[in-house]
């Protein structure tokens, strides 16, 4: 299991204390894993809903690293393969604290993972389950349920 990331955790409360709930421009990184036509999904630690694994860049972090640290975090599983889609750039959080972001996000099909039982961060994940596309659960915000009609669309 990954360890939570006290630096960056420190880092946005930091930034949050100058500037309260002010939108930030943030980088973050998303990712789709299908398996049999389903696809994977996490119930968030910090809201409580269904969305699609992924998060923020931290500092000194490529595109790619974050990508497999997110997913790790987030879904449980190592990425071994993937895929860019697209890059999404007009994705806007608004979090149950009032906190608001926008984030660049590049978005990816994870093609293979490391198998075995997900080990997930309890920080980040309450659970994580592969749905159909058409039998979704409630999702939490309105830009991953967006991803996920283009996800359907080009699948």
């Amino acid at each position: 299991m990954m360890k939570y990331n006290w630096f960056m955790a420190n880092y946005i409360k930091d930034i949050r204390k100058k500037v309260g709930h002010m939108p930030l421009i943030m980088v973050g990184v998303g990712a789709a894993y299908v398996k049999g036509g389903r696809i994977l999904l996490q119930e968030r630690a910090d809201t409580g809903g269904w969305g699609l694994p992924g998060g923020y860049m931290e500092y000194g972090e490529s595109i790619e690293q974050t990508l497999k640290r997110e997913f790790k975090e987030d879904a449980g599983f190592e990425i071994l393969d993937c895929k860019f889609l697209k890059n999404f750039d007009q994705e806007f959080f608004k979090y149950p604290n009032g906190d608001q972001t926008q984030v660049l996000t590049p978005f990816y099909l994870v093609t293979k993972v490391k198998e075995g039982t997900p080990q997930f961060d309890p920080h980040e994940t309450k659970a994580v389950d592969f749905f159909d596309f058409d039998d979704l659960p409630e999702i939490y915000f309105d830009s991953h349920k967006r991803i996920l009609a283009y996800l359907h669309n080009v699948l």
